[in-house]
């Protein structure tokens, strides 16, 4: 989309320059009429899924489509109208598609919800939908305050600072808490928190202003094997670094999926900073190797394997810690089948964590096949906007933070729904925007306040046209 601020140049007139005299021309914000249209269908669609829960699973409708819906839109509707006025021209598309996923997310925990007989504040959808509240308010604290991406350059190190205290603060006797055997929780009073979901965020920026500072040095020098250019052995301090890293969180924190997370993010940030395929291959022999040494080392991750590999054995199906989730989930899917059997229909709550782990099997189960893709096509059109506002950009530090938070929320998906389906094995990840969770819901609603306004940066970068 062309700027209609932007200087224009020709060889017989220079372009103008901002000053006394000059009037800046007020243009409709035809991204944001395009958002609102876009955000009021999405909010009559997840006032619709609650609805259809009631009626599923109730056969009436009461008032907590009003507490339940309409709250969630007012806190959408306040993000819409902070961006028209801090970031007019940013991407129209992002913020409904988060609000979507997060409606949906909604309507399932409220359905599993309606099956356990929770309500109040018991009831998982309603601090759901605080958790929400919070997690958007602090969006439009990040859009706000931050109005210029490249501002987050200057704390590079400070970045890596605050995710290496957030990593280690599980670890601290006091406030540390271990759930369902991982030790990535704090715990205060009634509040928990899991901060590795904020850290991801921290590395994010990290990673982006350590490459491109060191950009040359990793993708110029070094020996050419088989084709390829390989790092010389002191470049490779980065990524040895942040395989132990990894290593140490599952073996001190025993949490797979965020080790995992982490390191991926890293390899393919140097990728797209170097373009050098080498550091792929270093990354995933690296992380390989660790698991397999981990697999054989360490009893939990051996077990996560084993129920991966042969889940539908009775003795693993009825071990302590065996498969019996795994399989839950999967005949939970195979019962949605193509179209699924309707929300408030099926059985979701049969199945362990079924409103956060496993809530890609309860609304598979529900919406079926069908359902699941057009969940999936959602994911794949947040993350290719985010990917096409990254490239869009000028600045280096702005096109590599851009991947790094498209690629955080798509590996995370990969990493949930491929353990649900069995593509791979079982982690502890939560899905985005969908799981019950309020750390997850902060995290992923910052990652979209940073798309946000990064779209709006690249969109007013000025132009010259010669």
């Amino acid at each position: 989309m062309t700027n209609p601020t932007a200087s224009v140049a020709t060889p017989d007139q220079p372009a103008p320059t901002p000053g006394r005299g000059i009037r800046r021309i007020r243009v409709p914000q035809k991204l944001r009429n395009v958002e609102l249209f876009l955000v009021i269908f999405v909010c009559a669609v997840n006032a619709l899924a609650v609805v259809l829960v009631q009626f599923g699973a109730l056969g009436y409708a009461d008032g907590t489509v009003v507490t339940l819906g309409a709250g969630l839109s007012i806190l959408v509707f306040g993000m819409h109208i902070a961006l028209r006025f801090v970031a007019t021209n940013a991407d129209p598309f992002i913020l409904p598609i988060a609000a979507l996923l997060n409606g949906i997310g909604i309507a399932m925990i409220y359905r599993i919800d309606i099956a356990e007989n929770l309500t109040g504040w018991e009831s998982t959808a309603v601090r759901q939908v605080v958790w929400s509240g919070i997690a958007i308010a602090l969006a439009i604290v990040v859009v706000v305050v931050i109005r210029n991406h490249r501002v987050l350059q200057r704390y590079t190190y400070l970045a890596m600072l605050i995710a290496a205290i957030l990593l280690l603060l599980p670890m601290l006797p006091v406030i540390g808490q271990e759930i369902y055997g991982a030790r990535v929780w704090i715990h205060v009073g009634a509040f928990s928190f899991q901060p590795g979901e904020v850290a991801k965020i921290a590395l994010a920026v990290f990673f982006a202003g350590y490459l491109v500072s060191r950009r040359d040095s990793l993708s110029m020098v070094g020996t050419k094997v088989l084709g390829m250019r390989f790092p010389r052995a002191r470049d490779l301090g980065p990524i040895l670094l942040l395989w132990a890293m990894s290593m140490a969180i599952i073996i001190f924190q025993r949490d797979l999926g965020t080790a995992l997370l982490y390191f991926g993010l890293f390899v393919v940030m140097i990728y797209v900073a170097t373009g050098r395929a080498s550091w792929v291959v270093l990354g995933v022999g690296l992380f390989l190797a660790g698991a397999v040494i981990a697999g054989q080392v360490l009893v939990y991750v051996n077990d996560r394997f084993t129920n991966w590999l042969d889940a539908f054995n009775p003795e693993i199906y009825d071990a302590t810690g065996g498969s019996y989730q795994l399989v839950q989930g999967l005949f939970g899917l195979a019962n949605g089948g193509l179209i699924g059997t309707g929300l408030g229909e099926g059985r979701p709550d049969i199945t362990p964590l079924a409103q956060s782990d496993y809530i890609i099997a309860s609304l598979g189960e529900e919406l079926g096949l069908a359902g699941l893709f057009a969940i999936l096509a959602l994911y794949l059109l947040f993350i290719s906007r985010g990917l096409r506002i990254s490239f869009a950009g000028q600045d280096d530090f702005g096109r590599l933070l851009g991947v790094g938070l498209s690629f955080t929320v798509a590996l995370q998906c990969f990493i949930v729904i491929g353990g649900v389906t069995r593509v791979i094995p079982l982690t502890g990840l939560t899905t985005p925007f969908l799981a019950a969770g309020g750390s997850s819901l902060v995290a992923n609603w910052i990652i979209v306040a940073l798309l946000l306004r990064l779209s709006d940066t690249v969109r007013n970068q000025p132009r010259l046209v010669i």
